[in-house]
């Protein structure tokens, strides 16, 4: 069963649990759009949150034949994979002196935003390095996101074109759509989202501006939608790994970073999540309980799954500059 966090809020009798949901929901363009197959059943016995699937790799061709002549036979190839849903999140505490002295500031409100913002962030990061293995250059531990799920597939291109200085950006523009154009026709449909960095997602904004291709809207929210020939930027933002604050999709030494191309549903880029709406679970402390430190936990319980190679892509190398 497919679900978006837009319905399972529909399923929460109480308020304050919509509410955390909606927070995630303003706090990730992402989450807000992502679809998950909520069917992983844990059961008993330490069952993990395994997620089972099949990846279709090579679709199947057709072909013509002569009258009394055979097709030459070519099967669309596929795949069984497993991925598996973690355990995201994080508590925090406030003394209820602190909470009742707070007035229109409300402590609790704002220390558990903060945690909704860093668990999304977190989500992101995992999205694009995450690894169920410990290979270096990736979050281990944890699920496979799009570098790994793309490593090595024909979907993975790299760019030949520098946007480094305002004198590149004018001068090879017209280079960039059309390498733009070759990495979008890689997918099988059109993408739903484009996930890139700020420092790429700038340069992406005034390439669009000089070709007419670009766009802005609000969305339900009232949150900015940036649009590159329809199709939104996403800013994957920066998580906080407790000693600095980094890029998802870095920009590295050599001043090179990458744009990601996703086409989400549950026959390409997708969530998974447990049974029923418990994706998102938030567990708020009951202030007149006894007791003078409370304690606010919010989770995130979800993976990703691509189940067709053809319905994501990346293009790496792509030379922006020094990272700002």
């Amino acid at each position: 069963m497919a679900i978006t966090l837009a319905e399972a809020k529909v399923g929460m009798a109480d308020k304050v649990d919509q509410q955390i949901v909606d927070m995630f929901r303003r706090s990730s363009l992402l989450l807000d759009h992502m679809v998950f197959d909520n069917v992983i059943s844990p059961g008993t016995g330490g069952s993990t949150l395994t997620y089972g699937y099949i990846q279709l790799k090579t679709p199947a061709t057709a072909a013509v034949r002569t009258v009394g002549g055979e097709y030459t036979p070519g099967e669309a190839k596929r795949e069984k994979k497993t991925t598996g849903a973690i355990i995201m999140g994080g508590s925090f505490q406030i003394d209820r002196v602190l909470q009742n002295t707070a007035g229109a500031a409300d402590e609790l409100a704002f220390q558990a935003e903060q945690k909704i913002k860093a668990t999304a962030n977190y989500f992101h990061n995992l999205t694009v390095n995450g690894s169920a293995d410990g290979e270096e250059g990736y979050v281990g531990g944890t699920f496979d996101g799009l570098k790994k799920l793309l490593s090595g597939t024909e979907n993975e291109i790299t760019s030949g074109v520098s946007l480094t200085t305002s004198n590149e950006l004018d001068e090879n523009y017209n280079a960039f759509l059309d390498e733009m154009d070759s990495f979008l026709s890689c997918l099988d449909g059109a993408p739903t989202m484009l996930l890139m960095n700020r420092q790429m997602l700038i340069k992406l904004r005034s390439i669009a501006r000089r070709a007419g291709y670009y766009e802005r809207t609000k969305d339900d929210f009232g949150r900015v939608v940036e649009t590159y020939a329809g199709v939104p930027m996403v800013d994957m933002g920066k998580y906080f790994d407790g000693t600095t604050t980094q890029d998802v999709i870095p920009t590295d030494e050599n001043g090179k970073t990458a744009i990601y191309a996703v086409s989400l549903g549950l026959d390409g880029f997708h969530g998974i999540s447990p049974m029923g709406s418990g994706v998102i679970n938030c567990y708020m402390p009951d202030l007149n309980a006894p007791g003078a430190v409370k304690t606010g936990e919010v989770e995130l319980v979800a993976g990703v799954a691509l189940k067709n190679t053809h319905k994501a892509a990346v293009l790496k190398g792509i030379a922006v500059g020094t990272a700002a």
